[in-house]
């Protein structure tokens, strides 16, 4: 038991969890905790100079006529997770930073404001706070998604003449009906999802739209429009028994990677904003044709 102990602690060691917090990485340190007698506890912020201060270039804290203030955009969604059951995740942080911490009333959009006599303890009680943001974001629902749309006439004749076709050869095999379909005025190729949770977010991710139009895509299509083939499909799995999704595969007429291009830079902004979580190193391009979350769902009203 010993060596798995060991190992374990080794492990957690060489390979930290990370959190990633906007543009910067955080690793979560291993920390083995032990008693010694006679200790006299340590008072990590003892004054400005202990030397322990972290770097804030992510951050601004300023200094006030009553020690040091930072603030921070939080939408309202998530100001529960920061005071926590009765306030104590709200009490632990300010006792553990020595800050005092004002959060706006629930349903109300503002900044969260940091207040301490110590940088330390405020720029701690910062960055404790984006940790929390950034973790409970990641457990929230998507609720937008990035896409260009694929539903153009010829795209959804071709797409419901396949509709029949499978229907007509496949109507007698088990699961297969007519609700596994998506919507063809929906037909779109997906980019990404996010959570934009006030009307704050929703107006900077319109702002990067636009800033990435003006920046990038344009000099990219150089004023003409791109053609596109939508043709063949494949499905995300790798056991064809075990299929929940079907979909259509999207690539460049030209033979060109402009349009793969496009998409892997406007999910690098995003990431970048805070507002998108990395997942993978590429934009899969891919149109869902077929999807077995849309049975759930007979008003034809799914994504």
């Amino acid at each position: 038991q010993n060596l798995i102990v060991r190992r374990k602690s080794i492990m957690e060691v060489l390979r930290p969890t990370l959190v990633k917090i906007g543009r910067r990485l955080y690793r979560k340190n291993y920390i083995r905790e032990q008693t010694y007698q006679n200790e006299e506890e340590e008072d990590f912020y003892s004054g400005p100079g202990d030397g322990a201060d972290e770097p804030c270039d992510a951050f601004v804290v300023e200094e006030t006529e009553r020690g040091y203030q930072c603030a921070v955009d939080v939408p309202s969604p998530l100001y529960k997770y920061i005071i926590g059951k009765k306030g104590e995740m709200k009490k632990k942080l300010e006792t553990e930073t020595r800050t005092s911490i004002i959060i706006p009333k629930p349903g109300v959009e503002g900044e969260i404001v940091i207040t301490g006599q110590h940088r330390n303890g405020v720029i701690s009680a910062r960055t404790r706070i984006d940790v929390l943001v950034e973790s409970f974001r990641k457990k929230q629902p998507f609720t937008h998604f990035l896409s260009f749309a694929l539903n153009q006439p010829a795209i959804q004749e071709k797409f419901l003449q396949f509709k029949k076709e499978v229907l007509e050869k496949c109507s007698n095999n088990y699961g297969v009906s007519s609700s596994l379909f998506q919507n063809p005025a929906k037909l779109h190729l997906t980019i990404g999802t996010l959570v934009l949770l006030n009307e704050q977010e929703i107006q900077k991710a319109q702002e990067i739209l636009q800033r990435y139009k003006e920046d990038f895509a344009d000099t990219i299509v150089g004023g003409k429009q791109l053609t596109v083939e939508v043709a063949g499909i494949e499905y995300m799995n790798d056991d064809p028994a075990m299929i929940d999704v079907l979909y259509a595969k999207v690539h460049m007429k030209d033979g060109s990677n402009k349009l793969q291009l496009i998409a892997d830079r406007l999910v690098d902004r995003f990431v970048t904003s805070g507002l998108m979580m990395k997942e993978w190193d590429r934009v899969k391009l891919h149109a869902t044709v077929m999807n077995t979350i849309f049975r759930k769902d007979p008003s034809g009203e799914h994504l």
